[in-house]
């Protein structure tokens, strides 16, 4: 399984969205609330090449932006690749 780590804030439906979507497939994730830990916004912007809107989302290590991001890539059967669910 994918090690998967998602910023967040708890009112952004985008993030809910998101993880509802890792929830679904049983993927384990880490959040890192940004409310929580308002120091890490900047690893977040630094990783994620700037962005600054949440969720930003990667999948081993590697940036795939956010909540309509991995949507998109769920709808054309990528997602589960990439999070090592088998077909």
């Amino acid at each position: 399984m994918a090690e998967v780590v998602i910023y967040t804030t708890p009112i952004c439906p985008y993030c809910a969205r998101a993880k509802a979507l890792l929830k679904r497939k049983r993927v384990a994730f880490e959040e890192i609330d940004l409310y929580d830990h308002p120091g890490r916004r900047t690893e977040m912007i630094e990783r994620a090449g700037g962005g600054t809107t949440v969720p930003q989302i990667f999948i081993d290590g590697r940036h795939y932006g956010g909540c309509d991001d991995i949507h998109a890539l769920d709808a054309k059967g990528e997602l589960d690749p990439l999070l090592g669910i088998a077909a």
